[in-house]
């Protein structure tokens, strides 16, 4: 069966000041086919940016039966489902494991519920920024993906998951824009 693939990534810009902007970007692939999709808000943090890019591009999904591969260069976004954080953050009342309420609380219900209306979604770490790296960071880097996610990638195949991050880092930044 074919799958579905999704570039996200999101960006903030003047971190800590009352005037920062951010930015959400989402690639989504399907039979070599690209839809793009970006947006951005006023005072808000990178990491709500990077969950509104895997938000809106569930939102924008015709089919729930098809297979989802979402590759992010958030791990705080990635490691919340492959280890499982959210499941003891539900049995504790939405409190981490410092006993802090959960940040982002609202945009991690609102992805939960959207990925338990699809068939089958993956999250899959992806070193973003390679643009203009050297042939030995771009081989460390392949490595150290292919550990993290247990696929095997080839040369072309890790050249092309890499395009696709640079362009939703691109998205990502026209989002900015849009709301600057």
């Amino acid at each position: 069966m074919k799958t579905i693939i999704i570039f996200t990534d999101g960006a903030c810009a003047n971190n800590q000041s009352a005037e920062n902007v951010g930015g959400w970007g989402a690639a989504l692939t399907y039979n070599d086919q690209v839809k793009e999709l970006c947006g951005g808000e006023k005072n808000t943090t990178n990491n709500r940016m990077e969950m509104m890019a895997v938000i809106e591009a569930l939102k924008a999904l015709k089919s729930k039966n098809i297979p989802v591969k979402i590759y992010s260069d958030s791990a705080y976004l990635v490691n919340c489902f492959k280890e499982g954080w959210h499941i003891n953050w539900q049995k504790n009342g939405w409190i981490n494991s410092q006993k802090k309420p959960v940040e982002n609380k609202d945009l991690w219900q609102a992805l939960l519920a959207l990925t338990a209306g699809q068939s089958k979604v993956e999250f899959l770490k992806l070193k973003g920024h390679l643009d203009g790296a050297s042939a030995a960071e771009i081989s460390k880097w392949k490595a150290k993906m292919e550990a993290s996610n247990k696929e095997k990638y080839s040369a072309e195949e890790f050249q092309y998951l890499t395009k696709m991050n640079i362009l939703a880092d691109a998205l990502a930044n026209k989002g900015m824009d849009g709301v600057r």
